[in-house]
């Protein structure tokens, strides 16, 4: 694992202008040794799934403000799962309800990160899990 370097997607799906967080993220990853690809605002499942495609990628990080998240999510995980690709682990990070991640893990999320997480422990978990990948 010795110079391995993660490819991680940061996505903003739906219509949610807020990236902040989303760019704080990446730049943390990026510092932590990973190469990311950010997508910007407003992308559509499609969008983030096709990046993700052609940019190899070995993780995906959506930040949802929105609170769509229980329609978009589950959407880009059969993407995912139709362009086989469901070995891509996806985290999310956002306003969602403790009932909305609970539900959203078992779906196959590997990680829900709400305001106030740690972006070392952000850090920590997207590296523990791309390193099992």
């Amino acid at each position: 694992m010795e110079g391995f370097k993660p490819r991680i997607l940061i996505g903003k799906p739906g219509l949610d202008g807020h990236d902040r967080g989303a760019k704080v993220i990446a730049r943390t990853l990026r510092d932590s040794g990973m190469e990311v690809i950010y997508t910007g605002l407003r992308q559509t499942p499609e969008m983030i799934v096709n990046a993700a495609m052609q940019e190899d990628v070995d993780a995906i990080g959506l930040s949802i403000l929105s609170g769509a998240h229980m329609t978009i999510i589950p959407r880009i995980l059969n993407l995912l799962q139709e362009n086989e690709m469901s070995d891509v682990p996806v985290f999310v990070g956002g306003i969602i309800p403790q009932e909305d991640a609970d539900a959203l893990l078992e779906m196959g999320v590997a990680g829900v990160f709400g305001p106030g997480s740690s972006i070392d422990q952000i850090s920590a978990v997207v590296w523990e899990r791309v390193r099992r990948a």
